[in-house]
């Protein structure tokens, strides 16, 4: 089965704004270029840096525990490590995240913009090359925009995709189709789908205003009797990848 690379998106900070990509190159066994390097910690997570082990997203400041994430409006320089923050009616920030001064500000900035959705300290967190998933497994993720719009249809509203916050969203191809892929050829990559993408609350918020105003998850059980929508892959093959390029899903038999 073939359809095409529709787009590609990198989540530099955990939580925050996607950051659409022209091409990307993926490594064998690892996770998505930039994707979730760091991380905000909403309160102590139990995070050590030394030891570095996966968490659950509650632990930080993600859509699911704050909506109002969204309407923070963020973007990573790779080159220099500069993130860039923005939020209606305040100053934006400019601060190096590799630098201990640049997450201080970054944090402070945050506590402020974020207010009463705060529960605790928030603290910038990284540990190269541990990468923040929502899953030990999920080195990328893949969303079909068949299924998007399917869901769209059957629940009567315009959903916007970027609420999977996903790496790589496919088209082309039938709705659904992914969930019965073992393998997938992207671009210049070799992938094995390791498993579907189990959907929380996060998937709730719109990416524009930061409202909590679709439950997703009801949807799909309401609809198709499971909540998943998605799936993770571990790249086999290295590769470069790029908006328009073919993709190729291997079924199961």
């Amino acid at each position: 089965m073939q359809g095409r690379l529709a787009s590609l998106y990198r989540h530099p900070v955990k939580g925050f704004t996607p950051e659409r990509l022209q091409a990307a190159d993926l490594e064998a066994d690892a996770c998505f270029p930039c994707d979730r390097m760091f991380a905000v910690e909403n309160g102590p997570s139990g995070f050590d840096p030394a030891a570095p082990k996966h968490l659950s997203k509650t632990k930080f400041t993600v859509l699911a525990q704050i909506p109002a994430v969204a309407r923070i409006r963020t973007v990573y320089d790779e080159a220099t490590g500069v993130f860039r923050a923005e939020a209606p009616g305040r100053d934006g920030l400019a601060a190096d995240l590799g630098e201990a001064v640049g997450r201080l500000a970054l944090e402070a900035w945050l506590t402020a913009a974020l207010g009463d959705d705060v529960r605790g300290a928030l603290k910038v967190v990284c540990a190269p090359p541990h990468r923040f998933m929502d899953d030990v497994r999920g080195h990328v993720s893949l969303i079909n925009l068949a299924s998007v719009r399917d869901i769209s249809q059957k629940a009567g509203v315009f959903l916007d995709p970027l609420r999977f916050r996903a790496n790589l969203y496919i088209d082309g191809l039938p709705a659904w189709s992914e969930m019965a892929a073992v393998g997938a050829r992207v671009g210049g990559a070799d992938a094995e789908v390791v498993k579907p993408i189990t959907r929380c609350a996060a998937t709730h918020v719109d990416p524009t205003t930061g409202k909590r105003d679709f439950d997703m998850v009801d949807a799909l059980r309401t609809y198709y009797g499971h909540v998943f929508c998605g799936v993770y892959l571990r790249v086999r093959g290295g590769g470069r990848v790029a908006e328009g390029d073919k993709v190729e899903l291997e079924l199961s038999e």
